[in-house]
């Protein structure tokens, strides 16, 4: 390994200050092998050289590629499945119901990496028996990831990766043959408006009906978590979803939010919104009876993008 302590801590500081990631201690290998092919493609003999350079030039391009190459991508289409479930049985249903006055459902995908998470969404929405041609639905999807928008936009998948949670009914009605891939089909991209958005920096978004804020926060600080799930909170009505990553909590953070569970599945709801008012009966995806309601202990809790215009759904 050629890094050593200063570059560690130059390359920690720099991610942090442009992202809010928090790279401790143990985290010098993960540097070193997501920056050395940067490193080869740039002509330097190792990760310490390249380092030394943009600490010595403050080079704004390789400082952008750093911080690119250390963003932690790993995702997959309808990860964990659960807050798919509850997506389908239980949010979407009792939105219809409370926002029949407007038909307008507003869904934020915050850190969407490279497309899966709010294409899982568009596809949940598309197929839903509730959401007819008279319903417009938004799904705004954020990450701080230019390379990774830029993905996601192309709506272009390699057959492992949608081998990696996509159900084969899902494929063959929502994806069509791009040469030796798979892209999604236009009616579920026109679903989606991707934008950059930094969650450690102040964002002016209109308020949203649900925020999916999955495996996310495990990478921040706790000041960080505090604040970015403070302003998440602002932007989130009144009445509206919140879902967490499988291994994040709210605990200790903030006690805005109840802690409900649907099934197998969990989601946050702003503190006085209640338990949702849906029949419980919907099929979950895969099958299976419908979720049985509970209130955990409330939990302290706390917790990209310009509204997204979306025609509506051209069903029934």
């Amino acid at each position: 390994m050629t890094i050593n302590g200063w570059a560690f801590t130059y390359v920690a500081d720099l991610v942090k200050q442009m992202t809010a990631i928090n790279l401790g201690p143990g985290k010098e290998y993960l540097v070193e092998n997501r920056l050395a092919p940067l490193a080869r493609e740039a002509g330097f003999r190792d990760v310490a050289a390249l380092i030394g350079r943009v600490q010595a030039s403050g080079d704004e391009r390789l400082r952008r590629q750093i911080v690119e190459a250390l963003t932690t991508n790993e995702t997959s289409f309808f990860r964990d499945r659960e807050p798919f479930t509850v997506l389908r049985q239980v949010v979407i249903p009792d939105l219809c119901r409370r926002r029949a006055g407007t038909r307008r459902i507003t869904i934020w995908s915050a850190g969407c990496s490279s497309g899966q998470e709010p294409y899982s969404i568009a596809m949940t929405v598309i197929d839903h028996p509730l959401i007819t041609s008279e319903w417009s639905v938004e799904i705004l999807a954020t990450d701080v990831s230019e390379e990774m928008l830029a993905k996601a936009k192309s709506g272009r998948y390699s057959q492992l990766e949608v081998n990696r949670g996509l159900p084969a009914p899902l494929l063959v009605r929502h994806f069509e043959r791009c040469e030796t891939d798979w892209r999604v089909v236009a009616p579920v991209r026109n679903l989606v408006r991707f934008q950059k958005l930094n969650l450690a920096e102040d964002f002016n978004l209109p308020f949203v009906d649900v925020v999916f804020l999955r495996n996310v926060l495990i990478y921040f600080d706790t000041p960080t978590k505090i604040d970015v799930l403070r302003r998440v909170r602002e932007v989130l009505r009144p009445d509206g979803y919140l879902f967490l990553g499988g291994s994040e909590t709210t605990l200790g953070l903030d006690d805005a939010f109840d802690r409900l569970v649907a099934g197998a599945g969990t989601f946050y709801r702003p503190r006085g919104a209640g338990m949702p008012e849906v029949a419980g009966d919907e099929p979950p995806v895969g099958g299976g009876a419908g979720p049985r309601f509970g209130t955990a202990a409330p939990m302290a809790a706390r917790g990209s993008a310009v509204q997204a215009s979306i025609n509506p759904l051209g069903r029934r």
